[in-house]
């Protein structure tokens, strides 16, 4: 897989774990694929400072969005400043991207459809429903979605739309 210049790609910043992540996330996400993967050259380790022939970015592609994992090192942490919302169809895609994403990840940044995976990356499971209630409903449906969503962990469609008929 190649960078495509017309693309926006994400680069990922990891301490070593970049193809564990890229593994771990196609694994997830349907029409994934790993793409190449650069070593740390022999020159200019005083610089880069990892070792000659270890990992240095691996090209990866779920379902459509380019990303490049980067092990740059312990300088920097992913924060839940910067998150990736799957927007998805059913209660079944909500289930399973939660069940997946959360392994080993941050239970205690776990609310209102945010999770934070085992790297260290937030995500937001979202049903699409959501994003239609909040926009088109009127104000007191807003409100009666807004306060159902708030209260739940995972998100359940289910309840969202009871909240949105007001029952």
């Amino acid at each position: 897989m190649s960078i495509n210049s017309s693309n926006i790609t994400t680069c990922l910043w990891f301490d070593g774990q970049a193809t564990e992540a890229a593994e771990f996330y196609t694994s997830i996400f349907p029409n994934s694929s790993i793409g190449h993967t650069h070593h740390y050259p022999k020159y200019g380790t005083e610089n880069h400072g990892h070792k000659a022939g270890s990992v240095c970015t691996v090209a990866f592609n779920l379902n459509g969005h380019s990303f490049v994992g980067l092990n740059g090192g312990p300088h920097f942490k992913f924060s839940p400043a910067t998150s990736f919302q799957i927007m998805c169809d059913d209660q079944k895609e909500i289930d399973h991207y939660w069940e997946k994403l959360t392994i080993g990840g941050n239970a205690k940044m776990i609310e209102c459809g945010w999770l934070q995976d085992k790297f260290g990356i937030s995500w937001q499971v979202v049903p699409k429903c959501l994003v239609e209630y909040l926009e088109k409903g009127d104000q007191e449906q807003k409100e009666r979605v807004t306060e159902a969503f708030m209260g739940m962990k995972k998100l359940e469609i289910e309840g969202i739309q009871k909240a949105y008929a007001g029952a």
